[in-house]
């Protein structure tokens, strides 16, 4: 069995106080090992965001333990909350984030940028990653020079150059058209073959009918943990089933 990534036990969060306050998630108990590729769905106001929040150290829960690669997080200062963020945690964000005054070499570089590290490794890894998204040859062009599925792929290199335990997606696709969300989601995949451990936010039923497990949110629970749903089959009216 491969080792969890994470792992929350009796997640809670609540907004407010006194009897004002508002609970929008209610003990969450869920292990991500290793490797695997989930997805997180549920409708609006299921407690999706404030759970991606969490996991990507971005928030604090109020009870509860969030573990990532063993270490309880929950309960860290900003300041270590910031490096576990930058060390141990990549974002893919549905409007990529990325910095239109650097180019696509140095919005990749940036986190490293933040550690400290050489020039040279910088560039080396950077580069690097960028080619295996297939964006080598846009090294020194600007985010408003590339189209929609161009700056993802630069989003993900970025989200990958500290080498991160956990790569966290809030709709990836959701800026996209059909065309560029699917070779997205297929770099996902090819990520996911390649043994990173990916935790996703999705809205779209198709993606998440393609992923290898899905947890399902509702009212602030998970109701659902496993592979995904499929539609049921349709049976012409008249005909006999059995």
């Amino acid at each position: 069995m491969p080792a969890p990534v994470l792992e929350l036990a009796g997640l809670t969060k609540e907004f407010g106080a006194g009897d004002n306050v508002l609970r929008i998630l209610h003990g969450i108990d869920c292990t991500v090992y290793a490797g695997e590729l989930v997805g997180i769905v549920g409708a609006s106001g299921s407690g999706k965001t404030t759970l991606l929040n969490i996991l990507g150290c971005l928030d604090r829960p109020t009870a509860g333990v969030y573990s990532l690669s063993g270490r309880d997080v929950a309960r860290l200062d900003d300041d270590e909350l910031a490096r576990v963020r930058n060390r141990s945690i990549g974002f893919v964000f549905q409007s990529f984030q990325l910095i239109p005054q650097l180019t696509v070499l140095e919005n990749v570089e940036l986190p490293l940028f933040y550690e400290g590290a050489p020039r040279k490794t910088r560039h080396g890894r950077s580069e690097a990653l960028l080619a295996s998204v297939g964006m080598s040859h846009r090294l020194g062009s600007f985010p408003p020079q590339l189209s929609g599925g161009e700056c993802q792929r630069v989003a993900i290199a970025r989200a990958l150059v500290n080498q991160p335990a956990l790569l966290l997606a809030d709709e990836p696709t959701g800026n996209l058209d059909s065309k560029n969300g699917a070779e997205v989601m297929e770099l996902f995949r090819s990520l996911h073959r390649q043994g990173r451990t990916i935790v996703m936010v999705t809205h779209n039923p198709e993606i998440a009918r393609e992923l290898p497990r899905v947890v399902e949110m509702h009212d602030g629970r998970i109701v659902r943990d496993g592979p995904p749903a499929r539609p049921a089959a349709h049976v012409p009216v008249g005909k006999a089933v059995g």
